[in-house]
């Protein structure tokens, strides 16, 4: 199965936000465990890091994102995938920027805490909660 994850669901896991961070454990231990094929867009790894240096420090933030290259796939963003996003006339332009991403790479399922701001219809977006009650 393939499963794009949003920035929020990573920014979890990497701040451990207390609220959100034991479902983000479970998740990497799927993708750890190869019960999922784990995707980000580049977008996504870039926001990782701004967030991460800001809050820790360079160093973790590049560790961090190490660690997420060896885990995740990265899913480019390039002009089809904007002219596609601009065209969705989505509210959220970067959430129809990973939408799309996703769409041309034979991806359907988001996690996300957003889940109303994916509303592409091809693209099915869960909660961290909904997917491991749905795939476990």
């Amino acid at each position: 199965m393939k499963v794009l994850f949003d920035t929020n669901i990573i920014l979890d896991f990497a701040l451990q936000r207390e609220e959100h961070f034991n479902f983000a454990i479970k998740l990497f231990e799927l993708i750890e465990n190869r019960a999922i094929k784990a995707y980000l867009t580049a977008t996504t790894i870039t926001d990782i890091y701004y967030i991460t240096k800001k809050i820790k420090d360079h160093r973790v933030a590049i560790n961090f994102i190490k660690s997420l290259v060896n885990l995740f796939e990265v899913l480019n963003i390039d002009k089809r995938v904007i002219v596609k996003s601009l065209e969705l006339d989505s509210p959220d332009f970067e959430d129809s920027v990973q939408s799309m991403a996703a769409n041309f790479n034979g991806v359907n399922t988001i996690i996300t805490r957003n889940v109303k701001d994916f509303n592409f219809e091809e693209i099915n977006a869960l909660t961290p909660k909904e997917f491991l009650k749905k795939y476990k």
